[in-house]
């Protein structure tokens, strides 16, 4: 069994999608109205620039000081109810193309993600998502974020979870596809026989020139709900809730701790 797997933020939609909920937590009271502006700011930087090893890696820490004693069963039911709202219409139309070209021909699509699972896992649903792996954080017994990660799907670890996957699942990675637009993710797409880079940045971009890989530039987001029905088949696995809100809340804060940061370095 062949499969392709998809980066999701920048490769399937063209934002970011933890930094996206910004304001359905600001309706819900969960961030202030500054909150919402810096965080909308750091979803334009994040347009722009993307984020590099170094501020990944301190959004990381910030993020998981942040969630700790968060609740997860109240936060969940608020991204249920607005995750497909605030995605739309970002979802690149070219991805959602390839998504049923891959199940026309029999491989098994897998959304593979450093954003949390409780975020991934539900937008997976609807494109047909065999699974996904995506960023974990550490419950406690109460139902609380305990501040730590189980697993950070940054990375080599994709890639290591992309073998083991293949594993357990019987699939032929020298057969199967990867898709992504970062340089960060050059071990994900090292682990499969047909790599594409998907709106890459200079440094993916001038990788997959020199390894002679297809680059692919999505230039045509849709509006998910009105598209996906008639693009993808549906789902194969049921919605897993998780604690998506708490680290969506913690992205924006990190992000706005992380640019707070880099101004008083900068003064």
């Amino acid at each position: 069994m062949e499969a392709a797997f998809f980066d999701l933020d920048k490769t399937i939609i063209s934002r970011s999608s933890s930094l996206a909920l910004s304001r359905p937590l600001y309706r819900a009271g969960m961030v202030s109205r500054g909150q919402l502006l810096r965080g909308a700011y750091a979803q334009l930087v994040y347009l722009l620039v993307g984020a590099d090893e170094q501020k990944m890696e301190r959004l990381k820490e910030g993020m998981l000081q942040l969630t700790k004693g968060w609740d997860r069963a109240q936060l969940e039911r608020l991204v249920e109810e607005v995750i497909l709202a605030v995605i739309d219409p970002y979802v690149y139309q070219e991805a959602l193309d390839l998504i049923a070209l891959h199940h026309s021909e029999g491989r098994q699509i897998y959304i593979v993600s450093s954003s949390p699972e409780e975020i991934v896992r539900p937008l997976a649903r609807h494109f047909g998502a065999a699974g996904v792996i995506a960023t974990r954080a550490a419950i406690g017994g109460d139902g609380r974020y305990t501040g730590e990660l189980e697993f950070y799907a940054y990375g080599e670890d994709k890639a290591v979870a992309i073998r083991e996957l293949a594993v357990r699942a019987g699939l032929d990675l020298a057969g199967s596809y990867a898709y992504s637009d970062s340089i960060t993710d050059l071990p994900m797409l090292d682990a499969v026989g047909h790599p594409v880079a998907v709106n890459p940045d200079k440094v993916l971009r001038r990788e997959a020139e020199e390894r002679g890989w297809q680059t692919r530039d999505f230039r045509s987001p849709v509006r998910l709900r009105s598209r996906i029905a008639s693009a993808v088949p549906s789902a194969r696995t049921s919605y897993v809730a998780g604690a998506v809100g708490v680290v969506a809340v913690a992205a924006v804060l990190g992000w706005v701790a992380l640019r707070s940061r880099d101004r008083r370095v900068s003064d």
